[in-house]
């Protein structure tokens, strides 16, 4: 990313993060608060890069119903792109030092965001319960990002547990969002540039046990894989069927 854009994105960020500041201190922990700040950051950010975003599959992203939604994580410009199509009542799952951000880090926790140190496993723990309460008190969705760290173009990394453990836990149902290669698109210098981002049909949880946690995790990461290399130009891999699915 070239540093004029470096600079814009920061520009563009000031008045965003003033705005969202003062939304959430005059209605702390709404509902709607994430979503609009959200799209304030991805307004100015996605024109800064040149991008606009491609949605596929909008009608699988939840309305009413809570549930679990896990993307893949290239790097913080995620921000613009998954805050484009962010729905309401949704909250996320973030890593604890998002928090000591000056001013977005009290915007991140009025938002009613979960932040999580998962260096200590108690501690991570307890946010996983939070997420949890989240979706079964407050009928919220949550975003996690399972792969637990930034990929940086390297593909899909491993996933880790939380996600799933947290959606059989509530019997909320999965909502995958595969995001197409943008880090590449963006280094080539051309533009505008189109970056898809493909929401998949949720995965239900509701006749899954802790037992069944692996087996989902890897099957939801092999469909984003799937997805992903379609995506980014390459041809889908067979996909694995649950015998519980099949019965």
């Amino acid at each position: 990313m070239r540093w004029l854009q470096r600079i814009g994105l920061f520009i563009t960020a000031i008045p965003a993060t003033l705005a969202g500041f003062l939304l959430c201190v005059a209605r702390p922990f709404h509902r709607g608060n994430n979503r609009i700040c959200a799209r304030m950051y991805a307004w100015g950010g996605l024109r800064v890069l040149n991008a606009r975003v491609r949605l596929e599959g909008w009608q699988h992203l939840p309305t009413n119903e809570p549930r679990v939604l896990i993307a893949n994580h290239q790097s913080n410009l995620d921000l613009y792109v998954v805050g484009s199509m962010t729905p309401d009542n949704a909250v996320v799952v973030g890593k604890q030092s998002l928090g000591w951000i000056p001013l977005f880090g009290q915007i991140f926790w009025l938002g009613g965001n979960v932040l999580i140190r998962r260096r200590n496993r108690a501690r991570a723990m307890t946010a996983m319960t939070a997420a949890n309460l989240a979706i079964a008190a407050r009928g919220q969705s949550v975003w996690i990002m399972p792969e637990g760290t930034r990929s940086r173009g390297r593909g899909l990394l491993p996933f880790r547990k939380g996600a799933f453990h947290t959606a059989i836990a509530t019997g909320a149902p999965i909502t995958m969002v595969c995001i197409s290669d943008y880090l590449k698109t963006l280094a080539s210098g051309k533009g505008p540039h189109t970056i898809t981002v493909r929401v998949l049909p949720p995965v239900e949880t509701e006749h899954l046990g802790s037992a069944d946690v692996p087996w989902l995790m890897e099957h939801c990461r092999s469909l984003m894989v799937r997805n992903l290399t379609e995506l980014n130009g390459e041809s889908p891999a067979p996909e694995e069927v649950h015998p519980r699915q099949a019965a």
